[in-house]
């Protein structure tokens, strides 16, 4: 679930309450002053509040689910609801309810914008937030997000989010109270109609939406060839101009699910958000090339494609070199930019290449230059990305730039005598374009919500395109509270100054950075500010010049006939299906089942009990109609006189078959279909099931039916032919309840075209959930002894004389059938390739653990099936799962193929260079070797018996890497977040050493630490910088290391060495600065002062809490980043399949 808006830009005002009490609180909060988003939809403003709630003990918790203490928004209570160990996910689960639900009367409901956030309590701005919106009522009384976030990163301590073993949880709800909320109609109050969102799709909802409104490109998607042989699912074409064409005639949101089934993406795309700015390049790439060959060629390259050309200039000589580009969009700084003209300034910008960084030019050699940017020409249709994601190097990962950041309605790219074209740019076009629309991302980094402002007639007025919700928009609203930035909220302080003051404490530390004043306690209508994290993101401009062609008119005119037909053949299903379901509660559906179903089924797609009930013919039936009449209907539909028919009821019975019952009495069906259906439907839905009994003379025509007394029971007949493992339904009977089977089985060798004197062996088919239950019938027992009664089924086949079936995989009845229900293929996958299948193998679910990895090594023709190992499937990441299945660690396949609630039937294989029993007694531990003189580091897997020591390790290691002298010592430390927490004694042992949270490092011990002198010290020594915006917090990164200090070492002594080990060149080194460290408090030093003297306090948890600190820019040991500086930190690249 993803993530409608929270409109952040509404100011707040936040009343507490003057009670206070221990645990979070509830809070009354005022109404807040923002615009209506609607007109007439709002009676007024909307409430807010924001909830804190701190979970102790929060890993041991044993309870399914949780909830918060009650909190007031709007005059409504509510809490947070949290699933602890996840809700049937391996993700926290967490949701906003509503408190009082049950209380309420019948028909209530409410509408709450609200966020939910996971505070991150070490460094906050990584908090992971997620918004959404919803309308509640009695059937949904909570909503938010079952995978908010990997349990694996919830309990991982590196993480910052699990502190104390307290979980900080925070909320902020905006209640809006909205007049009739469910039958708001946007066509009716708009005009346009809204897109539905399949779970994460907003971002190509708010693109579709702005490419739909540019009506040249629509006009064009329209005039793409298709045929009425494709099909939307399968076509890019024809699903876009079905989409187009619905959006354009209308009158409910439409879906975009032939649309995406057109990409190729299953569900799993539908729920993965990515990022507007590469669906946009994706989509247009695909559809340039769909266009190829066609009347619209060139359609994509006419209305987006600019060019601008690169060049670098000598100063001192007359050398130039250019290099001309195209763009379908621009990519547009923010961060240090105030508007967009700020922005296509700084694109320009020209580079001067000089000293170092001289240019090489072709005959001159090494030349002073200049170097930029400028623009050939520029497109009718101008699409800006505003650069709101960029990559922290400092942080190593993607943050949200939430700057103001200005852009205007009408653009004019030629300011400044055409500054930003180049010289042989044809400068009769005029560059000035007019805004269009604004897609607006509001979230942050780990996730959001898109939404378009768009102007489809380029007048004043402005429309919100929000998923399945169009509403009317001013010009403000669509602009100028895009920008993003700041805003000033007030806070009415009516607590004590002890209190407030606690306040503001707490929220200059929360995740939306508020700038705190300075002011006085005992004053109210204290101002401070907060981050608005909506804000625009794409920007679609319109040439002026171009604007005639760009909005021309396209209707139906433009589409082609075939289309046409077959649209609004579609649209009259549609309709005739609204209207029905309109009309549904006056007709019930009666399913009428024949032996003719039975025969075509049994054997084919069911092997269980008689009918597939969805595959049987139907009947809809007014409920007022006569049962008399509908039997006139099903004679004349199936060519039988009435008085041949006789219909029976089915039954559910306690075992979970469903078999026919009893036939309809006279008395029934003397009563119209409805009563008939509520007589025998215990579960009150819309449907009748019936079993139709006709009887077929020796000329196949029908002929009156059989008398049904008590005396006789309906029984049906399937037969098993276990040579060719076959299964069919033969027919029916009627036998006596005091007779016997043996007096039916000359009846039953005519059914199954055998001579009259075959022996034949019969089973009584009981049930086949949770297991087959199938058992011989005694033909000499009485059909009642035996307590068979109506619409039981016997299963039989020719006996066999014993030892005669040898070479039959299932030679009776209850082994086949026991087959059919455990049956399943599982696809193989290498685990080094998970997304590629390498074969299949049929499998039963019953097969332990040693018949799988025997049938997989015979499969890929290994000799030891105990070097096989196998990994269980994740169904919702739709990868391996981490850890791998123990060896028979397992009983049954069926174990291999369940993911919490789900199955699979998909299995991962590696072949391992040991026996995996072998394996599991050894312990591998992951090290990183840091070799004395060279500047290098070697990942090393160490494979030892788990009953090893730390000894052990090292010298095994030794056997792999160089060392600085044959008899070097080494020793194996533990590093965490760039400190050193540990030395590990040789005699340890290895068994609970954990490489998965902490590096595992091996080193060589320096000669002078092994000769320390009685007043010498070790002291650890750590890289470290200050965060500006966490409140200089101390930052640690880099590789700590040991150092032997002296008694009487100064400072300045000190740096000689380590400006050695560490090889810095002097004028980097000079920017260093020097600090004692003790629990995250630096201590500047000076070049004079005693390093040893620090390091005698004692007043520390753990030696690595006190350190010499060498502060300085981290620029030394950058990760290799080369994605998008623009986008998000999505798990997957979106792609277009068809």
């Amino acid at each position: 679930m993803v993530t409608p808006p929270l409109d952040r830009e509404d100011a707040e005002v936040l009343v507490p309450r003057q009670e206070i009490a221990e645990g979070p609180q509830p809070m009354e909060v005022s109404q807040s002053e923002a615009s209506s988003t609607a007109e007439n939809h709002q009676v007024e403003e909307p409430a807010s509040s924001s909830f804190t709630w701190a979970i102790s003990n929060f890993s041991k918790l044993n309870t399914k689910k949780l909830y918060s203490d009650i909190f007031i928004v709007g005059g409504y209570q509510w809490r947070v609801l949290i699933f602890p160990r996840g809700n049937n996910v391996e993700y926290l689960s967490m949701y906003l309810d509503v408190a009082d639900s049950a209380n309420l009367p019948y028909d209530w409901s409410r509408y709450a914008q609200f966020g939910l956030s996971v505070v991150n309590q070490i460094h906050n701005k990584y908090s992971i937030r997620k918004d959404t919106h919803h309308q509640f009522n009695e059937r949904e009384s909570d909503w938010g997000f079952t995978s908010f976030m990997p349990l694996t990163e919830v309990n991982d301590p590196s993480r910052g989010f699990l502190l104390n073993d307290t979980l900080v949880v925070e909320a902020e709800v905006i209640v809006k109270r909205i007049i009739d909320y469910w039958s708001y109609d946007s066509k009716k109050e708009t005009g346009y109609v809204g897109l539905k969102n399949q779970g994460a799709t907003c971002y190509m909802n708010s693109l579709l939406q702005t490419l739909y409104h540019i009506p040249y490109f629509r006009k064009a998607v329209y005039h793409m060839p298709t045929t009425d042989n494709d099909m939307p699912s399968a076509s890019i074409p024809l699903a876009l101009q079905s989409l187009f064409y619905k959006l354009q005639y209308n009158d409910s949101s439409v879906t975009t699910k032939e649309l995406t089934d057109s990409f190729g993406w299953d569900s799993y795309d539908s729920f993965m958000q990515h990022d507007v700015q590469e669906l946009n390049r994706v989509l247009c790439e695909k559809l340039e090339d769909k266009m190829k060959r066609t009347v619209v060629e060139g359609t994509i390259q006419q209305l987006f494609e600019g060019h601008h050309t690169n060049y670098i200039e000598c100063i001192n000589v007359d050398y130039k070199s250019n290099r001309k580009e195209s763009f379908y969009d621009l990519q547009l700084d923010v961060k240090g930019c105030q508007d967009v003209y700020a922005s296509f300034d700084k694109f320009v910008e020209v580079e001067h290449l000089e000293g170092d960084n001289k240019y090489h030019a072709e005959q001159y050699g090494l030349q002073d230059a200049k170097k930029g940017v400028l623009f050939a020409d520029f497109p009718p249709v101008l699409q800006l990305q505003l650069k709101r994601f960029e990559y922290d190097f400092m942080r190593d990962a993607m943050i949200k730039i939430n700057d103001r950041y200005e852009f205007p309605l009408q653009l004019d790219l030629d300011r400044d005598n055409g500054k930003y074209l180049s010289p042989d740019a044809d400068r009769r076009i005029r560059n000035l374009y007019t805004l269009h629309s604004v897609l607006v991302h509001s979230g942050g980094v780990h996730g959001g919500h898109y939404y378009a402002f768009i102007r489809p007639d380029l007048s004043e007025q402005w429309f919100k395109f929000d998923d399945e919700r169009v509403t009317k928009e001013d010009m403000k609203r669509a602009i100028e509270e895009q920008y993003g930035g700041e805003e000033e909220v007030i806070i009415v302080t009516i607590m004590s100054p002890s209190f407030l003051g606690f306040i503001y404490q707490f929220l200059s530390l929360t995740l939306f950075h508020f700038q705190l004043p300075q002011m006085n306690p005992g004053f109210n209508n204290t101002p401070f500010k907060f981050t608005k994290y909506s804000n625009a993101y794409m920007l679609v401009y319109i040439r002026e010049s171009d604007k005639d062609k760009i909005m021309c008119n396209a209707d139906e005119k433009d589409i082609e006939e075939h289309l046409r037909i077959r649209l609004k053949r579609e649209q009259e299903e549609k309709e005739q299906q609204k209207k029905e379901k309109a009309e549904a509660h006056l007709y019930t559906i009666i399913k009428v089942a024949r032996d003719k179903d039975m025969k075509k089924q049994i054997g084919r797609d069911i092997f269980f009990d008689l009918v597939d009930h969805d595959k049987v013919h139907s009947f809809r039936i007014q409920k007022q109609l006569p049962f008399s009449v509908f039997k006139g209907e099903v004679a004349k539909q199936f060519g039988v006189p009435v008085h041949f028919l006789r219909f029976w009821l089915w039954a559910k019975r306690q075992n979970n078959t469903y078999r026919p019952n009893r036939p309809l009495s006279t008395q029934e069906e003397a009563q119209s279909v409805g009563q008939l259906r509520e007589v025998s439907n215990k579960i009150q839905n819309a449907e009748l099931k019936l079993f139709l009994e006709v009887e077929l003379g020796l000329d196949l025509h029908p002929c009156p039916l059989p008398d049904k007394t008590k005396e006789d029971i309906l029984l049906f007949f399937k037969l098993y032919d276990p040579e060719k493992e076959e299964l069919r339904y033969v027919g029916r009977l009627f036998v006596k309840v005091l007779g016997k089977p043996a007096d039916i089985l000359s009846k039953l060798n005519e059914m199954a075209g055998f001579s009259p004197s075959v022996q034949i062996q019969l089973y009584e088919e009981i049930k086949f959930e949770p297991n087959v239950m199938c058992e011989c019938v005694d033909t000499n027992v009485p059909f009642d002894s035996s307590q068979l009664e109506d619409g039981d089924i016997i299963c039989y086949q020719k006996s066999f004389p014993l030892g005669s079936n040898d070479q039959i995989r299932y030679p009776d009845v209850p082994s086949f059938l026991e087959y059919v229900r455990n049956r399943q293929v599982v696809h193989f996958r290498l685990l080094e390739k998970p997304t590629e299948e390498h074969f299949s193998i049929e499998l039963s679910k019953l097969d332990s653990y040693d018949t799988v990895v025997e049938k997989v090594a015979y499969q890929i023709g290994l000799d030891d099936p105990s070097k096989i190992r196998l990994t269980l499937h994740n169904c919702y990441s739709q990868q391996p799962k981490p850890q791998p299945i123990k060896f028979r660690g397992v009983d049954h396949l069926s174990d291999m193929l369940v993911h919490l609630s789900l199955s699979s039937d998909i299995l991962y294989y590696e072949v391992l260079d040991i026996p995996l029993p072998e394996l599991q007694g050894l312990k591998t531990l992951k090290v990183a070797f840091h070799h004395a003189t060279k500047d290098e580091v070697a990942i090393h897997s160490i494979r030892l018996p788990k009953n090893s020591i730390v000894a052990d390790v090292i010298n095994d290691l030794k056997t792999k890497v160089d060392l600085s002298h044959p008899n070097a010592d080494l020793r194996l430390i533990e590093v965490f977040y760039h400190k050193i927490y540990k030395i590990f004694p040789p005699d340890e042992k290895i068994e609970n050493i954990n490489d998965q949270y902490w590096t595992l490092r091996v080193e060589e011990i320096p000669e002078e630490e092994k000769n320390l002198g009685p007043q010498d010290r070790l002291i650890h020594v750590y890289h470290f910088m200050k965060d500006s915006i966490q409140n200089q917090m101390i930052q640690n990164f880099g590789e700590p290391f040991f150092m032997v200090i002296r008694e009487d070492e100064t400072l300045a002594e000190v740096k000689v060495r380590i400006q050695k080990k560490l090889q810095i060149l002097d004028e980097e080194f000079s920017k260093w600065k020097f600090a004692f460290v003790s629990t995250g408090r630096p201590d500047y030093l000076h070049d004079s002062d005693l390093i040893s003297v620090c390091f005698q306090r004692r007043d520390v948890y753990g030696a690595w809490e006190q350190y010499l600190g060498l502060e300085h820019s981290d620029t030394y040991s950058k990760k290799a980043y080369s994605a998008n500086q623009n986008r998000h930190t999505f798990d997957k690249p979106v792609r277009i399949y068809n």
